[in-house]
């Protein structure tokens, strides 16, 4: 049996103190008649006054049943006037009251209606203990030691001030009440600023925040609890049975509020999530299609720098618009399946994104990027490729002309009839000469075109061997040529008009001042003079020298002697080693100046002409003309070289 089922039977009390004192049986009727009314009052039905009398007829019990019951009790008498209608509701009550499990003993509907007042403070607290203390469960344990336990934790940050270990001499000072309200809503009470000494300003202020504030019927009065020896323990219990149910309430609104509010946002973060989906799924697919618009418009470049840029362009964009745009790409595909995983966490249907904004359609046309980005490159690529080429092209083809007309004049030029006059030959090569000046604008364009193919980074062309520097370099040694050809004719001609030189000795002065003149420009400056008459044995002082070439030197213009355009002209030197032969040169002479400096020996050597002082350009030519002495090392026959000079 239950302990609100063996509460059910009226009690005979045995404490034969509690029979003689009627202060508990005041504080129950008290606080039992405020309960009833507190209950009575939420449907607007009529109070009572009078615990004994007022449920008599039975309409009382019956509306008070309805209300903490929560059921209708179905039809009764209304306004009874008999005894047997009063018996009736009563009895009707009574079975509801059994039928919620209380075992009912020793009472019955006649005592209800003689107003036996003991059996009806035992019936209510049936009631109270049944339908109000009943549903306070701790740790499984019955309903009074389940309450206590509920007050011990709620107050239990509060000791040494309060230990609730009853329901009586627990409450007196009020600091109990208190602490109940402090600990589930601070923000009404200020414990700490409480005088722990007074016990009826305590109980005072909890009855009045309790009530005002929490909707708690001010059931007892402050005298309840500090004008007895023992304040009374059921209606002790039935008050703060009441500050359980509020608070109990009170978490429930907040427990409801934390999960209706949980839920709120748990749908508000998911629609941001979906909307963060849609957003961002949308303006990548409007960044594709841009991108896909721009490329099928966009040029490929008609020359080299506009299709580099173009190219440098499109690599730019994979490097780092692209790039970005993979990453969104992963982003959106995570978020989707949190937003999935978000749903199904809290067992929601699975979200389903518009139309068109699915991931495959989001793969469709990242897919469709990649093709169109593909072609792109490939456009690109062969664009490049063709101007590139088409460089190549240009350049060689003139490069090749112009090496092809250099080739022509060389041919020409090696080619020049020998049946024909010394005047002919000299205007033919003059003509050659002007027609190879004129090539020389030609070398820029090629340059131009070279530069252009290596901005182009062409490393090879299979169109043309020639490089820039090839093409000048035999250039320049063509035009060295003409230059060489025509002073050669020029000086042959002068050569011819010159009488009284044996053809021998012609062809010996002739040769000495082409080889000492070394930048071909047909003079013979200071140095260039004095190794050609050493190396033809003229032999001249220094002052002599000095003399000879100021007489010699054709300089009208008084440049210096160290400028380009100074020096002894070919025909003032023929005319100058023609007057020594003619004067002072004879083969005797020669024949024993050799044999001087040969020491007395018919063969002169390198080391004798060191001694004699020649310069070393004028041995190395003596050494050239001079016919080697047979079975004599670095010996050579002068005798057989001046036999041969001048024809002996």
């Amino acid at each position: 049996m239950t302990e609100y089922q063996s509460k059910a039977s009226v009690e005979k009390v045995d404490d034969q103190a509690r029979l003689l004192d009627k202060g508990w049986e005041r504080t129950q009727i008290k606080t039992f008649t405020n309960w009833i009314n507190n209950k009575l009052k939420m449907k607007g039905y009529k109070s009572i006054s009078n615990l004994d009398t007022d449920l008599s007829t039975g309409e009382r019990l019956i509306e008070l049943l309805e209300i903490i019951g929560g059921e209708s009790l179905g039809r009764y008498n209304k306004n009874p006037k008999l005894r047997l209608q009063r018996i009736e509701n009563v009895n009707k009550a009574l079975e509801f009251i059994k039928s919620r499990g209380v075992q009912l003993t020793n009472i019955g509907s006649e005592d209800i209606v003689d107003s036996n007042p003991k059996l009806i403070l035992g019936l209510i607290w049936t009631i109270i203990l049944r339908f109000t203390i009943a549903e306070i469960s701790e740790e499984g344990l019955n309903a009074k030691e389940g309450l206590l336990l509920w007050c011990q934790r709620q107050t239990a940050d509060y000791k040494p001030e309060v230990n609730v270990k009853d329901f009586t001499f627990s409450w007196k000072d009020g600091l109990a009440l208190c602490a109940l309200i402090h600990h589930n809503r601070p923000d009404l009470l200020d414990y700490n600023s409480l005088d722990k000494t007074n016990a009826k300003e305590n109980l005072s202020k909890a009855f009045e925040v309790a009530e005002k504030e929490l909707n708690i019927p001010k059931l007892l009065d402050v005298e309840d609890f500090v004008d007895v020896p023992k304040p009374d323990e059921r209606s002790v219990m039935t008050y703060v049975a009441q500050y359980f149910h509020a608070f109990s309430a009170q978490n429930k609104v907040s427990n409801s509020s934390r999960r209706v509010g949980k839920f709120a946002d748990v749908l508000a973060a998911t629609w941001d999530m979906e909307n963060d989906y849609e957003k961002r799924a949308r303006e990548l697919l409007e960044n594709i299609e841009s991108m896909k618009s721009t490329w099928a418009t966009a040029p490929l470049g008609d020359n080299y720098n506009d299709a580099k840029a173009q190219f440098t362009e499109f690599e730019n964009y994979k490097h780092t618009t692209k790039r970005k745009w993979m990453s969104e790409k992963r982003e959106i595909e995570n978020l989707l399946g949190n937003i999935q995983i978000k749903l199904k966490t809290y067992n929601l249907i699975p979200y389903n994104p518009p139309e068109g904004l699915y991931p495959s359609d989001i793969d469709n046309a990242w897919n469709e990027l990649i093709r169109t980005e593909g072609d792109r490159k490939r456009n690109l690529s062969n664009n490049l490729a063709e101007i590139k080429d088409q460089l190549r092209k240009s350049y060689a083809e003139k490069a090749n002309e112009l090496q092809d007309n250099i080739n022509s004049i060389s041919n020409n030029l090696s080619g020049l009839g020998e049946d024909s006059s010394l005047e002919d030959q000299l205007n033919l090569v003059k003509q050659y000469q002007n027609d190879a000046n004129v090539l020389e604008p030609r070398f820029k364009e090629i340059e131009e075109l070279n530069a252009k193919c290596e901005e182009a980074h062409i490393e090879d062309n299979q169109y043309s061997i020639y490089t820039p520097e090839d093409i000048k370099f035999d250039y320049e040694l063509v035009l060295t040529s003409l230059q060489k050809k025509i002073a050669f004719i020029e000086n042959q001609i002068v050569a011819r008009s010159v009488s009284n030189l044996t053809p021998q000795q012609l062809e010996e002065y002739t040769n000495a001042f082409r080889h000492f003149d070394k930048d071909d420009n047909n003079l013979l400056n200071r140095d260039e003079l004095k190794a050609v008459l050493q190396s033809i044995g003229v032999l001249l002082t220094d002052d002599e020298f000095n003399q000879t070439y100021s007489k010699l030197i054709d300089n009208p213009n008084h440049l210096p002697e160290d400028d380009e355009s100074v020096g002894v002209p070919f025909e003032t030197y023929l005319n100058y080693v023609k007057s020594i032969a003619e004067d002072k040169t004879s083969p005797d002479q020669l024949r024993d100046a050799f044999k001087v400096l040969a020491k007395d020996k018919d063969y002169v050597t390198a080391a004798d002409m060191a001694a004699g002082g020649f310069p070393a350009a004028t041995i190395d030519y003596l050494k050239q003309v001079l016919p080697p002495k047979d079975g004599v090392s670095d010996g050579y026959d002068y005798a057989a070289f001046l036999d041969a000079v001048f024809g002996q």
